[in-house]
């Protein structure tokens, strides 16, 4: 059951990551999937219902793998605001090597305001981003003990500019939605330009951590 649960998972991210979620069938993906469309229907009664469990499992499969590459242990001795310019990095390296998370994110805020799932819909995203916004918390705690990042500013008004200003940012590169004029630098260095910037913005001088 659950490996038959993956599989539709797997296939209705790949394909909604490569089309776009409105232009994909629930039969298209039964069949991408190896099930009947009375199986699929079993575990998603809506498209809804499959579109958000899609978005959930894939990011937390993202946060499991870049929490295996970054133990607690090791973020343990960083100060505040190395820690946040960890944080911010992870951004960059889902511009680097997860493109198609970022490609269907952008289907999926699509979707979402078009379909207006119900709260109890959404409830196992929300949940999950919030375990997110929690994740940050340790900076900021930090920071009240070392200074080294902004405390005037709340947490949740800091955590919210910095995830939606760089995820927002990522996606676009992502998506293609940024014209690059001919000659223009490439999207990486302008996203670390961003990186810098909001690091200039909510840490402390001197102790902005050097970015190589």
């Amino acid at each position: 059951m659950a490996q038959k649960r993956r599989r539709i998972l797997e296939e209705g991210f790949r394909l909604f990551s490569q089309r776009g979620i409105e232009t994909v069938t629930m039969p298209e993906i039964a069949e991408a999937a190896g099930v009947g469309r009375s199986s699929l229907y079993r575990y998603f009664s809506a498209k809804s219902d499959l579109v958000v469990a899609v978005s959930t499992w894939k990011w937390e499969e993202y946060i499991r793998t870049q929490q295996a590459a970054n133990p607690a242990a090791e973020l343990t001795n960083l100060t505040a605001a190395e820690h946040l310019d960890r944080y911010l990095e992870l951004f960059l390296e889902l511009y680097r090597n997860e493109r198609d998370i970022l490609r269907f994110n952008q289907f999926f805020n699509i979707y979402i305001r078009s379909e207006q799932p119900s709260r109890e819909q959404m409830s196992p995203y929300l949940d999950m981003i919030g375990r997110i916004m929690a994740n940050f918390h340790s900076v900021y705690d930090k920071a009240k003990k070392d200074g080294t990042v902004r405390t005037d500013i709340s947490e949740t008004e800091m955590i919210s500019s910095v995830f939606h200003i760089m995820l927002a940012a990522v996606t676009r590169y992502a998506v293609g939605l940024v014209y690059l004029a001919e000659g223009a630098g490439e999207p990486e260095g302008e996203l670390l330009l961003l990186k810098n910037a909001i690091l200039r913005e909510f840490t402390t001088a001197p102790t902005l951590p050097k970015t190589p």
